[in-house]
């Protein structure tokens, strides 16, 4: 739940900081100088990408934590018990040995959107998280009906 309201928390300081800056990027559109209009125009473009950015990520967050409490519903979650440091964090090198298994899995069934799911969750627990979230997006695909690319 800490996690739910950390996200709510940075997506409102986001909302309030493009807020801001698009006052700021009309007030320099109707500067009336050249120069101003110009700044204007491009520090317009920034909250719009923005905006989009953080709408795709919440969109993605939504997609996946709905995918791992259906995949936990099933009981179909890792089980393997792996090495926690203090700080809570899986030890790298155990989770890296499970890696093999889960891939193997992926390779065996390229279209069960479980099998991905459970990859990207090990490809977190190693460390990396663009192969984390490229298994991810491929588990969510999968799972819409929509092919893997």
């Amino acid at each position: 739940m800490s996690l739910r309201i950390g996200v709510a928390v940075m997506a409102a300081l986001l909302v309030l900081y493009l807020f801001l800056v698009t006052e700021r990027a009309v007030l320099l559109l109707l500067s009336g100088d050249p120069l101003g209009a110009g700044m204007g125009a491009a520090l317009f473009a920034l909250p719009l990408i923005a905006a989009w950015a953080l709408g795709r990520e919440l969109w993605f967050g939504v997609r996946a934590e709905r995918l791992g409490r259906l995949l936990a519903d099933e009981g179909g979650m890792p089980q393997e018990q792996v090495a926690v440091r203090p700080s809570g964090r899986v030890e790298r090198t155990e989770a890296e040995a499970l890696f093999p298994r889960y891939r193997a899995a992926v390779e065996d069934s390229p279209d069960d959107w479980r099998a991905w799911y459970r990859l990207g969750l090990v490809y977190d627990a190693a460390g990396d998280r663009r192969r984390a979230r490229a298994a991810v997006r491929t588990s969510i695909r999968l799972q819409s009906g929509r092919p893997a690319t």
